[in-house]
């Protein structure tokens, strides 16, 4: 007996006349479907949140090696490589930190990789080769539930003693196949506006939960003050212009001072803020910082009376 079908596969009856609308309609519709991923994502808020703090413990392991690492194929695995990608410039983690696993590897990033999902013993070697190991949260991403690449990555990976997770689309895929993931996080946005066509509603809702997973992770680990990015790495012009406006706005200070402040901390701005809030060297801001878990809000409080205020 052959096994039924995933959710993902379903047809949607709000768009059985797809291919009869006229372009405005057509786009109106395709949006208005689009409204359900938040709506998936906010239900699935517990399960992300479990994540956030096993990912948090991992990537906490500083010089121990704990590592986030995504693994995915086509859609899924491209979308978890952005985030992979994105998380060093904006929370200043070391490249390595986060990493992301994709069916088929580097060529999968920009082309489909046909029957490259299919085998899982390619995503058991994958984790393998990536030396995977209890200090790691490996998190599975695939909208059906299903794909072989990632079971066998998440296999090999619960195997070695890393923590895992998975992000799908499927409600079925806990009760009729549980994988081997200590948190799955279920996104149900019901069938696409094409059947089978996963990155839509369900890319949508997974590149919304991975942006909630990483981000409320690096404010877990003090990356962000506020609202602010102030482990940020600035790599270009837009990068270096934040960095300035952020030292401006947390101590009050004008663009000569800040860009001072700045070079004189190496560019880094949690540095830049502790030396002149607190009136330290840079050695004693570094060490204040060290003795804060790497949290601003915690090495300020630890502080004197602050030199200006603060509303972040």
């Amino acid at each position: 007996m052959s096994s039924p079908l995933p959710a993902t596969e379903a047809e949607n009856p709000a768009t059985a006349d797809l291919d009869r609308l006229e372009p405005i309609e057509a786009v109106r519709r395709l949006a208005g479907l689009e409204r359900r991923s938040p709506e998936a994502v906010l239900a699935a808020a517990p399960g992300i949140a479990r994540l956030v703090e096993r990912a948090a413990a991992a990537l906490a392991k500083g010089g121990s090696g704990g590592r986030l690492i995504f693994v995915g194929a086509g859609t899924s695995g491209r979308l978890g490589a952005l985030e992979a990608a994105e998380c060093p410039p904006t929370f200043g983690v070391a490249p390595g930190r986060v990493e992301a696993i994709v069916a088929g590897g580097e060529a999968a990033l920009a082309r489909a990789v046909e029957g490259a999902e299919d085998r899982a013993e390619d995503g058991a070697a994958a984790v393998a080769a990536r030396g995977a190991g209890p200090r790691d949260l490996v998190v599975g991403i695939a909208a059906s539930g299903r794909t072989p690449f990632v079971r066998g990555a998440l296999a090999e990976a619960r195997r070695r003693g890393a923590a895992t997770g998975l992000v799908t689309c499927d409600p079925a895929t806990a009760a009729e196949a549980p994988p081997p993931a200590d948190e799955v996080v279920l996104l149900d946005v019901g069938p696409e506006a094409v059947t089978g066509s996963t990155r839509l509603k369900a890319g949508t809702a997974t590149k919304i939960a991975l942006n909630a997973l990483t981000t409320a992770t690096f404010v877990r680990l003090g990356a962000v003050h506020g609202n602010l990015m102030v482990d940020l790495v600035a790599t270009n012009r837009k990068l270096e212009g934040r960095a300035r406006r952020i030292v401006r706005r947390l101590c009050g200070c004008d663009e000569g001072e800040a860009a001072r402040l700045l070079a004189a901390s190496g560019g880094r701005v949690k540095e830049a803020v502790l030396v002149s809030r607190r009136g330290l060297s840079l050695a004693a801001a570094e060490s204040a910082l060290r003795a804060a878990g790497g949290c601003l809000r915690r090495a300020l409080d630890a502080g004197a009376p602050e030199s200006a205020p603060e509303t972040a």
